[in-house]
């Protein structure tokens, strides 16, 4: 593990995704699959892309928008448990990976703007 939680987090994260996609056989879900799947990694790029920020409004908006992209992405997981193209357990895992992302997120994006003042 890195020094940086929310980087490994958000790349197990995406792992998590990416491999529950691959094992997704019902038919007829691909918009849903390629949702889920846009919307699960995207968390992950731009809270890495974020590292990288030009400046700290650039870091902000780069983390607010992986904010955004975790909200979508439990949506997508519901939807897809809710019409049974995931298991409980699958469901389970991947919500409690993004729920803990979407606090670590949260308070990142808080402290980041009181420091910008």
């Amino acid at each position: 593990m890195s020094e940086n939680k929310l980087l490994d987090l958000s790349f197990e994260f995406a792992v998590a995704i990416v491999n529950l996609i691959d094992n997704i056989s019902v038919p007829k879900s691909s918009y849903m699959i390629n949702q889920l799947a846009r919307a699960g990694t995207s968390v992950g790029a731009n809270i890495h892309e974020a590292q990288y920020a030009q400046s700290k409004k650039d870091f902000i908006a780069k983390m607010e928008i992986a904010l955004k992209e975790s909200n979508e992405t439990s949506y997508w997981l519901k939807l897809m448990y809710e019409t049974k193209r995931i298991d409980i357990h699958t469901y389970q895992y991947t919500e409690k990976l993004c729920g803990n992302i979407r606090r670590l997120l949260i308070a990142s994006c808080k402290t980041a703007k009181e420091n910008l003042k």
